[in-house]
């Protein structure tokens, strides 16, 4: 299993809903969730994974890092690689206990060079989870009160356990590199020994017999023997294959043995030529190759055919393992083409990332559309294979360091959006209030006034979260209710009581016009007006008709009582100017002398009641004042018409006494 890191964790981000910001998640947090209208809970978009990426970063940090694999190690990725696929499933089953519990038990009933992919598996498990539960303690600390840049993770006692064992199995896998590398300089020191054994062959004074049964044995032990160190491998099999062609030339003598030994080798080796055509049909190239270097072992460790064969079966095994080696060559031509494709695609999408960071996004819609635009941009990084491995890690942070300053500049953008709102909610907490302190105010006009202002600057101000919108709305909305329900109210029951009061006053206006004024006198007007003001308003609508008329309807009484007042009170007066006449001119002149002043006096009292009326129009309640008033102004200029005509009437006496 190749351990570098890949497509490793995009960072993706959290966003929010139109009037509230949550505490968006890290970079690293492999979840993406779509803003909506709104700063806070944005509604939920499909996610980009990148939590095998980011499990395999988060333990190349915490230093589990197995290096690069070993030949042997990669021989038992070949033969387990199904298994270990199978193997990933189970594991994300489990939890971090039972993850570290298993490798522990791997640890002690597993050959150590084949234990590679279980270990990379159970390592990505055990981060995919450590990694969920770094998040979710980091969100609660923030939630808390705390500064992100503040939050060190709590000590894990299962990762604890975990690294321990890992530093067991590294510990292992160097031990046993060093002891098949020590294996090897021993193998190479065994095989070496037999090619001088195989040279004493020649010379020995033994039966053929037993010099064949001891070549046998050579032969045997010789394949027995392990590999030698890969520098060696060339020049001791040609050595070794070398000393066994001499050894045959040797024993030309024994023909027979000669021949079925050299038959049996024939035979090997058209097994092995038709091992290595076989392996065209391979499904994989590279378990073929892999493969086919087995097969080039176990042909070196072949002995000799007959000289007739050598070459021609040589020429097939190598025409076969050229076919399989030309596979493989195209395969990794092709895979390092597609490698460099890879990497142009990723670098466009870099490009395109960072165009996105650099834009001024200024509000939400602006925000949520570059949102969704970026995490279509990670689906397809997602799809994308490796690019070449010296670029691989580079091109993967220039892509990561872009999201980062776009989901940087995001959070900036809620935060002091949150800001904004929380602000917002204060002020219209503060004009509830304002409402709420007036609701019960029954200076209606005043209040009315103050309460359409408060109205105003709620709309002058802008929107907060969406939590608290509904719940602040309601709370302005009743206080407002509150009072003009009120109010409503309040004035629909005027309106009743100034219906009844017209009613009122048009009876009233109807004694008025049937009332016999010469009986009751002034006094009888003078109620009638006592009542009339007594009643309330009436309807707007009909208050000047009404006026009219009730002023028409005094007039006609006030005219009425004059002229029968006015006809008794000049007789009395001619009756007195006779007795006065009688007793000489001189009291004539008096009275006429105190007729005139009185003339003069009322002029100064009627200009000052006139003058009167205008202060008192301005005044609350004027009226009722003012219907007074003109009364006496209508009661002043009559008395004084009638004392002008007394005037006159003694004018003419004097001028009939004169004549």
């Amino acid at each position: 299993m190749d351990t570098k890191v890949s497509n490793q964790s995009v960072p993706v981000e959290q966003v929010s809903n139109a009037e509230d910001v949550q505490n968006v998640t890290t970079t690293q947090q492999p979840v993406e969730v779509a803003a909506s209208n709104d700063a806070e809970e944005p509604a939920v978009a499909e996610s980009v994974d990148f939590s095998d990426e980011e499990a395999q970063l988060a333990a190349d940090n915490a230093g589990i890092d197995l290096g690069e694999a070993t030949p042997e190690e990669e021989a038992a990725d070949v033969q387990t690689e199904a298994c270990v696929a199978a193997d990933e499933q189970s594991l994300a089953s489990k939890n971090k206990a039972e993850l570290v519990e298993l490798f522990a038990q791997l640890l002690e009933t597993k050959p150590v060079q084949s234990l590679r992919g279980d270990a990379e598996a159970i390592k990505i498990a055990f981060y995919k989870l450590r990694r969920a539960e770094i998040e979710a303690q980091r969100k609660e600390f923030i939630e808390a009160g705390g500064k992100e840049e503040e939050f060190t993770p709590a000590l894990d006692g299962d990762e604890v356990a975990l690294k321990e064992l890992f530093a067991r199995y590294r510990k292992m896998r160097d031990e046993f590199v060093a002891g098949l590398e020590h294996a090897k300089e021993e193998n190479l020191k065994i095989k070496l020994a037999i090619i001088e054994e195989l040279k004493e062959l020649v010379n020995s004074d033994e039966t053929l017999n037993h010099t064949f049964n001891k070549f046998r044995e050579l032969q045997q032990r010789w394949k027995e023997t392990g590999p030698v160190p890969q520098a060696n491998v060339k020049d001791t099999w040609e050595t070794y294959n070398l000393h066994v062609e001499n050894f045959y030339n040797f024993i030309k003598i024994n023909n027979e043995l000669r021949d079925l030994d050299l038959k049996k080798n024939y035979e090997a080796k058209i097994s092995l030529c038709e091992q290595a055509e076989s392996l065209v049909l391979e499904p994989s190239v590279v378990s073929a190759f892999r493969k086919l270097q087995k097969l080039h072992d176990e042909w070196r460790e072949t002995g000799p055919v007959a000289n007739e064969y050598k070459e021609s079966l040589w020429e097939r095994f190598k025409q076969a393992s050229s076919r399989i080696n030309k596979q493989h060559q195209e395969y990794f031509e092709t895979l390092k083409g597609e490698q460099q494709k890879n990497l142009e695609m990723k670098t466009e999408l870099c490009v395109k990332a960072e165009e996105l960071a650099e834009q001024m996004l200024t509000s939400r819609k602006e925000w949520n559309k570059a949102n969704d635009r970026l995490l279509e941009i990670q689906k397809v990084w997602k799809t994308i294979g490796f690019a070449p491995k010296k670029d691989n890690t580079r091109i993967y942070e220039r892509f990561r360091n872009a999201c980062d300053r776009f989901f940087a500049l995001k959070r900036d953008y809620y935060a002091q959006l949150k800001t904004e709102m929380d602000h917002n909610l204060q002020l219209k907490n503060e004009i509830c209030e304002a409402a709420e302190s007036i609701m019960d105010s029954e200076d209606w006009k005043k209040t009315s006034d103050e309460l359409i202002a408060l109205q105003k600057r709620w709309k002058e101000i802008g929107t907060v979260s969406r939590r608290h919108s509904d719940v602040v709305w309601k709370r302005f909305r009743a206080a407002c209710d509150h009072f003009f329900e009120r109010k409503s109210a309040h004035f629909s029951s005027i309106d009743n009581e100034q219906e009844r009061n017209l009613q009122t006053k048009r009876e009233l206006l109807e004694q008025m016009k049937a009332c016999d004024v010469k009986e009751g006198g002034y006094e009888a007007i003078k109620a009638f007006q006592r009542k009339w003001n007594e009643i309330g308003f009436v309807p707007i609508k009909q208050k000047d008709a009404l006026q009219k008329q009730y002023k028409e309807v005094v007039d006609a009484l006030f005219a009425t009582l004059r002229g029968s007042e006015h006809d008794r009170s000049m007789d009395r007066f001619r009756s007195k100017l006779s007795s006065m006449k009688a007793a000489g001119d001189k009291r004539l002149r008096s009275e006429r002398e105190r007729l005139y002043n009185k003339v003069k006096q009322l002029e100064t009292d009627i200009a000052l009641l006139e003058n009167n009326i205008g202060f008192f129009s301005h005044s609350k309640g004027a009226e009722s004042m003012i219907n007074d008033v003109r009364a006496k102004i209508v009661k002043a200029k009559a008395e004084m018409a009638e004392t002008i005509e007394k005037v006159k009437l003694i004018d003419r006496e004097e001028e009939q006494a004169e004549n």
